[in-house]
């Protein structure tokens, strides 16, 4: 099955890492043994594969992890995490001791059961959700591409690095994972080598119970070139690497046929090696492998190897460093642009709407964009095929391509979750932002990837349209009424729904000055009124805090209306039929209110007034937290219409006299008999 290669002499010491991936071997069997959890075929069945990238092709520097040139490792079958505690400790991440090693899974330790970035030293993406970690991988590799298009001159190169991930059958499995593949293939991301970890094994069973087709030809199809190798043999797979290093025009895969659990006969090959089950046999398998008794052991002389290594990959980074100096030295205005972050007057950058604007929010922020991506070059992005219809196109940026590297505009394809989990990648490189964009409707493709940058607390922004049942006649498989308020339920995700062009340009700002986690702008597909009656200052600064007061009672205080988004103009207009003791609060961040503190929220939201109601084009439940049991929802608890979308608004109840008539309803009054508007 496996192709032989054209061995080139290579200088390698195989005695010693021989010796490391034996012991790699050991601590992932004494790791999972101690906590009798986790999973020991990876580790095991890849330990060759694991000494040949840390101990002799990846270029690192374990004293600077975020080194701006360093060869990325990301571990997509994260299940297998003891692979990369074991590889860490040994090639010398200072905080990834033996003692962390020996903590695997424990309680706030740095060895936690899937990696997680932030967590590990080392660790460039949290993974173990099957095809999320490639899938970044690719996200790594545009980010290193435009990086270099970008900062690299004719003098001095200083982005030339690898994106190198181990993935197993369950990753290649994962359509997620296909969508990213196709796109890396298509775009021709010549940096990027996947090595699969080709046991023929899945958690239920043998691979052949779920799968038939020919990996090697499905990958050659979508622009990747393909190299199958023993996974056991170094030699072997040291000669692949090289040749998949000094490839171009395609990325590429290297097919590296292992035994899953390797070193434990017991269940060595097997759907039983997957999980803990081999740790029973643990000390007859380290018996067998040579190894002392002595928990997570490293002999002295696999540490004096790993020592020499990292001598010598210190120079190659002291030579990098000295190369970075002469070029920020001859190109001040080049490290600059690498070096900048956003300004933080952004939103003073960003002119005032006309008062008499009437615009969709979608379209408000095309225009608000256009300030934000000049104010920060950094900001790349795209569209799942719908750039006519989302608008978050960068003119003058140009396009993403495997003919040109330096545009920021993305074409990601009708690959929703693989754009999402793309922009992880972008993301988690930390150079550039990513911003992607598709209709409100498919965010349930996207939400594992979502979750992921909520999660890890990645900046990515997403700019998702057509977010109610205002959609229209696309009918209700395209009407979203559950998305917005189901997305507002993961924590860390910013969900803001602007009510206005000045809103939308405050949420803009709001989206590309967080760094501690992502945004997801929610726009319409319909017209919305300027709310030119409230000052902008108002409008642009209430946004940052999540809610507020967009009209004030005149008298003492009755009634309270709270909406979000194109319904906030309804609210406006209710609250003027219902009298001078109606309030109007704005709500287009849910998380950003309630981390506002307490003395502001009572501000906003008294106490003391019971009597509220809110209203928006989506389901109800979420907004009963600020209404309160004697307060009320004017919401839609069923799926849309195919219709026009103000039909679709007036049958389903989004109107001022909807509004009204519920206020009255709550109070048990007589419901109004004034027109709606």
């Amino acid at each position: 099955f496996f192709s032989g290669l054209n061995f080139l002499p290579l200088n390698m010491d195989t005695t010693a890492l021989s010796r490391a991936a034996t012991e790699a071997r050991g601590l992932a069997i004494d790791g999972v043994h101690k906590c009798s959890s986790g999973h020991l075929g990876l580790p095991l069945g890849c330990a060759e594969i694991g000494a040949v990238l840390f101990g002799q092709a990846l270029n690192y520097n374990p004293e600077d992890e975020k080194w701006l040139n360093r060869d990325r490792f990301i571990l997509s079958a994260g299940h297998g995490s003891m692979f990369i505690y074991s590889w860490l400790h040994m090639s010398g991440y200072p905080a990834v001791t033996i003692e962390q090693v020996a903590s695997f899974r424990a309680l706030h330790s740095i060895t936690p059961g899937h990696p997680e970035f932030g967590e590990t030293p080392g660790v460039e993406a949290t993974t173990g959700p099957l095809g999320q970690g490639v899938s970044n991988a690719v996200g790594y590799a545009v980010s290193q591409k435009v990086a270099a298009a970008r900062f690299n001159t004719k003098e001095h190169t200083i982005f030339d690095n690898k994106i190198v991930c181990l993935v197993g059958d369950g990753c290649m499995q994962e359509g997620v994972a296909m969508e990213a593949l196709a796109f890396a293939g298509h775009n021709k991301l010549d940096n990027l080598i996947v090595i699969y970890d080709a046991n023929e094994v899945t958690l239920d069973a043998m691979a052949d119970a779920t799968q038939s087709e020919d990996c090697a030809k499905r990958m050659e199809s979508i622009g990747w070139d393909v190299t199958k190798v023993c996974g056991h043999d170094m030699a072997a797979v040291l000669a692949a690497y090289e040749k998949a290093k000094k490839a171009t025009g395609k990325p590429q895969l290297i097919m590296a046929r292992t035994e899953i659990g390797r070193g434990i006969p017991e269940v060595a090959g097997t759907a039983k090696a997957h999980g803990e089950g081999g740790a029973k046999f643990a000390a007859a398998a380290k018996k067998a492998l040579g190894l002392p008794e002595t928990p997570f052991y490293v002999s002295a002389e696999t540490k004096a190897y790993f020592a020499a290594h990292t001598k010598k990959l210190q120079a190659g980074y002291t030579a990098w460093q000295a190369t970075y100096a002469a070029w920020k030295s001859a190109n001040p205005a080049l490290a600059a642009d690498l070096e900048a972050g956003v300004p933080t007057d952004i939103l003073s950058r960003i002119p005032e709407f006309p008062a008499d604007a009437k615009i969709a929010t979608r379209k408000a922020a095309s225009e608000v964009m256009q300030h934000v991506g000049k104010a920060v070059p950094k900001l790349i992005g795209g569209s799942a095929d719908l750039f006519g219809s989302t608008l978050n196109y960068l003119a003058g940026a140009g396009d993403f391509s495997g003919d040109d590297f330096k545009g920021s505009n993305i074409r990601f394809g009708i690959r929703e979750h693989g754009m999402c989990a793309i922009m992880n990648g972008i993301a988690y490189d930390g150079i550039f932002r990513a911003q992607g964009a598709t209709f409100m409707v498919f965010a349930d493709y996207c939400r594992a990837s979502i979750r992921i940058a909520a999660l890890v607390g990645l900046p990515t922004i997403y700019v998702f349209t057509h977010d109610s049942v205002a959609v229209g006649e696309d009918g209700p498989t395209h009407q979203p009424v559950e998305t917005v308020s189901s997305l507002r339920l993961i924590p860390n995700l910013d969900v803001i729904r602007p009510a206005d062009p000045e809103e939308t340009a405050a949420a803009w700002a709001a989206a590309v000055l967080r760094t501690d986690g992502p945004t997801m702008l929610s726009l319409t597909r319909q017209v919305l009124p300027n709310l030119s009656e409230v000052p902008v200052s108002t409008r642009r600064e209430g946004v940052a805090k999540g809610g507020y007061i967009i009209v004030k009672e005149t008298s003492a205080l009755e009634t309270i209306l709270l909406s979000a988004g194109s319904e906030v103009n309804v609210a406006v207009a209710a609250a003027k039929q219902l009298g001078s003791g109606t309030r109007v609060v704005s709500m287009p961040c849910f998380r950003r209110f309630d981390n506002q503190p307490q003395a502001y929220k009572d501000e906003v939201l008294p106490a003391d007034c019971r009597d509220r109601v809110a209203i928006e084009a989506g389901v109800s439940n979420l907004w009963f937290k600020y209404v309160g049991l004697d307060g009320a929802v004017l919401g839609i608890d069923r799926f849309g219409l195919s219709a026009p979308g103000g039909k679709v608004l007036e049958v389903l109840g989004m109107h001022s006299k909807a509004v009204v008539d519920k206020v009255h309803e709550m109070k048990g009054e007589r419901p109004s008999k004034k027109q709606k508007a």
